[in-house]
């Protein structure tokens, strides 16, 4: 398994998210409290994931079986971290 997602995936969970606008803040939000701090200096100046957390978050998910995560996936994780304030209360 690779340390990062595909681009090809990349841009397929950006789809299935970009399909559900009720998430799209989660994601933003999601998107920069995983990034490194700091990712603004350094090239690709994304804030993506740092990619040891990456893949150790796929290789616990999926069991280090290779390929990329399914884009449903991420929806269902968005909708899980959206929920979570709201089941620790």
């Amino acid at each position: 398994m690779a340390d990062q997602p595909s681009p090809r995936w990349m841009l397929a969970g950006a789809v299935a998210v970009l399909r559900h606008p009720s998430l799209w803040t989660t994601a933003v939000r999601q998107l920069f409290r995983l990034a490194p701090r700091g990712w603004w200096k350094r090239a690709p100046f994304l804030p993506l994931p740092d990619a040891s957390y990456l893949k150790f978050r796929l290789v616990t998910a999926y069991g280090g079986s290779g390929g990329d995560p399914r884009p449903e996936d991420l929806i269902t994780y968005l909708h899980w971290c959206r929920a979570w304030p709201e089941v620790t209360s």
